[in-house]
């Protein structure tokens, strides 16, 4: 494993480990977290711990030109029981994300220095957001880092049952739009899963990622 001073540097990623930490120490510079995405790395750890950098063998991703909306989600949309904006409350959406209770998941990698740098990076451009409203109340959303080719997302909330559903199927749409490659969703869960995500290798992502 690398450990990183000062320097604005990582180490290729083929070199992470087994599991995929390529990297501890470091900072979440604005620079240092731009070069990580832009070269297929991600920061996460726990609170407490020194900082992480992953490049996993196997990364989760959407292939927007792909997808397909499943019916039950079609018929939510039309029933605009939501209303979806986008980076109209960044802050808002990365906090509800930190202090969300998850199921077997104890306390959160999204720390006070995460929220200020991922929100630097939303001032500068780089980081956005998809919030969903109910009656005026945030209910739902999710944010990550846009790479203008690839979206990195990095987490989503929902306080009502479908919420972050919209809103990551509503992001996916905006890339099909734009023309965007892949919606990484970075590491696999079942939730991801169910949704349409799926793995492919490291080398086919990284080979995406650098064909802007």
């Amino acid at each position: 494993m690398h450990f990183l001073t000062k320097d604005l540097y990582f180490p290729p990623v083929e070199e992470a480990s087994y599991e995929g930490v390529l990297a501890v120490g470091g900072d979440l510079s604005t620079e240092r977290l731009l070069l990580a995405y832009r070269n297929g790395i991600f920061p996460w750890f726990n609170e407490d711990d020194p900082i992480l950098w992953w490049s996993p063998p196997d990364r989760m991703v959407v292939v927007p030109s792909l997808y397909k909306v499943s019916k039950s989600i079609r018929n939510l949309l039309n029933q605009n029981k939501f209303q979806i904006t986008f980076n109209q409350n960044f802050e808002e959406v990365i906090r509800n994300c930190q202090q969300i209770e998850r199921s077997g998941q104890d306390g959160t990698w999204i720390s006070d220095d995460i929220i200020a740098s991922y929100t630097k990076l939303h001032e500068m451009g780089f980081a956005q957001s998809v919030e969903v409203w109910q009656k005026g109340e945030l209910v739902g959303g999710l944010y990550g880092v846009d790479l203008g080719h690839i979206f990195c997302g990095e987490s989503m909330f929902s306080k009502v049952p479908n919420a972050s559903k919209i809103a990551f199927v509503t992001l996916i749409e905006h890339l099909k739009k734009n023309h965007y490659k892949l919606l990484d969703c970075q590491v696999h869960n079942d939730h991801l899963e169910k949704l349409g995500a799926f793995e492919i290798s490291r080398d086919i992502f990284i080979r995406v990622l650098k064909s802007e």
